[in-house]
């Protein structure tokens, strides 16, 4: 059993950094011996915004995390990076929740590999 740590860090819209972290999670998450979580922090949280709404045929992060979720991906996002956006538990996307840097050091702790984006 392999369990990897991707911590994201960038806007989910203007850069492609937390798309590509994105999609390397759901390939992984995949496989039955891999265990993944995601941390979205500083921008990243913003990857967690309920009700995104994007041109047809472009992208969706609240998607992709959905589909994370779906494959037992947890997903946690920065409480202060929140704050400091104005966002509150409401605001999150299904399966997303608020985290700390406490759990942050326990999931790099578990993790095999931590990747980040």
């Amino acid at each position: 059993m392999s369990n990897t740590l991707f911590i994201l860090n960038d806007p989910p819209y203007g850069a492609e950094r937390s798309y590509n972290g994105l999609r390397l999670a759901n390939s992984l998450a995949k496989r039955d011996e891999s265990r993944v979580r995601v941390f979205l922090m500083g921008d990243g949280a913003s990857c967690a915004k309920r009700g995104q709404s994007v041109p047809k045929g472009y992208y969706n992060l609240e998607s992709m995390l959905k589909g994370l979720s779906l494959r037992q991906g947890e997903i946690g996002v920065c409480g202060s990076c929140m704050d400091a956006r104005g966002m509150t538990d409401n605001d999150l996307a299904v399966a997303c929740r608020r985290s700390s840097m406490e759990e942050l050091t326990d999931w790099t702790e578990w993790a095999d590999k931590v990747l980040v984006f």
